[in-house]
């Protein structure tokens, strides 16, 4: 591994600290948990990025495998914490949402509703359209199962242990 691209890796993960630490900053959590939302933000988006550009996955497939990682290891680490994996691992996966694919469907739509345009053209934003709405689809569909998985796989670890009021804020 080159050390360009080991500081390109490590970049991506702080690049996801960051925004998975303003993410986690708006449900006000404890201190600690908006720590491990950026660490595991870190984690999962630096995990992503490596196997988007060392192996030959697609995008979705590798944000599945980042999002279940993100997962485990928020499972994992709840009980450290002392707060339900939801409230860090969800913020952690934000930064993943698939936001430029989004914006170039709806981008190809509204070209897409304009008069005057020729059938090259519109055959062109057509397929934009299916295909960055498709990606956006999956990317967003591999976010939730990949972190589900694991949420319920451990159940009693996440959603049924009985935490002190202190540690955690009250749920709206």
């Amino acid at each position: 591994m080159s050390p360009d691209f080991l500081s390109s890796i490590l970049l991506d993960g702080l690049m996801a600290a960051i925004a998975a630490t303003g993410f986690a900053v708006i449900s006000n959590p404890p201190k600690r948990a908006i720590a491990v939302s950026a660490l595991l933000a870190a984690i999962g988006h630096a995990f992503r990025f490596y196997m988007l550009h060392s192996w030959s996955i697609d995008i979705s497939s590798a944000t599945f495998i980042a999002a279940f990682t993100i997962g485990m290891l928020g499972v994992m680490t709840a009980k450290l914490v002392k707060c339900p994996a939801e409230i860090f691992a969800f913020p952690s996966l934000l930064p993943m949402i698939p936001g430029v694919y989004a914006y170039k469907t709806i981008l190809a739509l509204m070209q897409f509703m304009q008069e005057n345009q020729d059938t090259a053209t519109m055959n062109r934003l057509i397929i934009d359209i299916c295909k960055n709405g498709i990606t956006a689809f999956f990317i967003i569909f591999s976010l939730v199962i990949g972190v589900a998985i694991p949420m319920l796989m451990f159940k009693r670890l996440s959603y049924t242990r009985i935490i002190k009021p202190e540690h955690c804020p009250p749920n709206p």
